[in-house]
């Protein structure tokens, strides 16, 4: 299979993407939900959690290296 420079950088970027995504919403979702929940309310802290997983689970569906 040969590659054209601009098809060599996609899939760069992609494997990048692939290996931070697990790392990113492991430490942003300690991080972030206790901070909404002290600044803000309970129910924020609720809502944040909510969706930064749920944007999360996204994440690693559209990114999961699966055999085809």
């Amino acid at each position: 299979m040969v590659l054209n420079s601009s098809e060599s950088e996609s899939p760069t970027a992609l494997r990048w993407f692939v290996a931070i995504t697990p790392l990113a919403g492991a430490m942003a979702f300690p991080l972030i939900v206790p901070l909404v929940m002290a600044r803000v309310g309970i129910g924020a802290g609720v809502a944040a959690a909510l969706v930064l997983s749920g944007l999360w689970f996204v994440a690693m569906l559209k990114t999961s290296e699966m055999p085809h």
